[in-house]
């Protein structure tokens, strides 16, 4: 069955080891991590969202530094463009050539924008289809999740909410996976296009500020959005390793609460340790086990096409007006 990610740390992965793996064996086409192009293909993959993920305190909060940080990624993705895999353009066709795979570049960290709107034109024009508004910390744009009450409740700031209105307007996908609730609820509020989370799970089985609510769910589906089911057994579960099974709760449990049309893929490969992962799951080629335990679980065939794929295209279709 082909199917879409939306989220994997990959590409970060690469760069960051870049320059420290001398033998080679690390590139976006061939890795030892959890995601490559070659496995992506083999596992009938049409398209990865691969995130251009920055940590602000890993650049002393030079948002300038960051963001330059996320062009070389870009930058790093093209250059392996070739015949089987092309990075989305502006028409975002994905899986209309066998055996090619799309390539839909994200970023997440919208404190990259530092304040400044003429940036998010620049990651446009440079072939971004997403941004992840927030990450673990406040920025121009917001506030994250948060175990703190107060955090937690914090909105969109002004610059926020013109980020927003510009993403409508140039077709990209509003991501509130990292943000707080009270950010949400203003995405929901002010955002004319559906919005997406991502890479996160369902608050009521698995109790951490990084899913989203029933109400939230419910909200989401409401707005056309999708949720991406994130494989960290942490988010799965709490605590010890999560399973296949565990996947398959959330996902039955986010199409009773926001609609079999609202569930998607956001596994956030390579952005967590690998001992983390679901028993069984250490990487695209693994995939399989994922649909069996859908299968397993009672999710039919209709549900898990349109979580493997179907409701991912219909989300860009949407937004980038197409």
């Amino acid at each position: 069955m082909k199917w879409i990610d939306m989220h994997c740390d990959t590409l970060s992965e690469i760069v960051k080891r870049k320059g420290k793996d001398f033998s080679g064996k690390n590139s976006l086409k061939h890795s030892k991590l959890c995601v490559d192009i070659d496995r992506l293909i083999q596992e009938e993959s049409v398209a990865q969202f691969f995130a251009c993920y920055v940590n602000a305190r890993e650049y002393q909060w030079d948002w300038n530094r960051a963001y330059q940080a996320v062009l070389e990624m870009i930058d790093e993705a093209r250059a392996e463009e070739g015949d089987c895999f092309e990075i989305a353009d502006d028409s975002m066709k994905i899986g209309h050539e066998k055996k090619t795979l799309t390539g839909i570049l994200t970023v997440e960290e919208g404190g990259v924008l530092g304040g400044d709107l003429k940036r998010l034109d620049e990651l446009c024009e440079r072939g971004i289809r997403l941004l992840t508004l927030t990450w673990n910390y406040e920025n121009c744009i917001g506030s994250p999740n948060s175990r703190d009450t107060k955090v937690m409740e914090r909105g969109l700031t002004d610059f926020g909410r013109d980020v927003v209105e510009r993403m409508n307007e140039l077709g990209m996908i509003v991501d509130v996976s990292h943000l707080s609730d009270g950010g949400f609820w203003d995405c929901i509020r002010y955002s004319k296009s559906p919005v997406t989370a991502s890479h996160s799970n369902a608050r009521s089985l698995c109790n951490h500020p990084r899913n989203l609510s029933d109400e939230m769910l419910h909200a989401l589906g409401e707005k056309g959005g999708v949720a991406g089911l994130n494989f960290y057994s942490v988010f799965l579960k709490g605590n010890g390793r999560a399973t296949a099974d565990d996947i398959a709760a959330h996902a039955k449990w986010m199409i009773n609460r926001a609609g079999e049309d609202a569930v998607a893929l956001g596994t956030d490969f390579d952005g967590f340790e690998p001992d983390f992962l679901p028993a069984g799951i250490s990487g695209v080629q693994d995939i399989e086990r994922i649909w069996e335990g859908m299968r397993r679980n009672g999710i039919t065939s209709r549900q898990a096409e349109k979580i493997a794929y179907k409701n991912v295209m219909r989300l860009i279709r949407e937004v980038r007006r197409l």
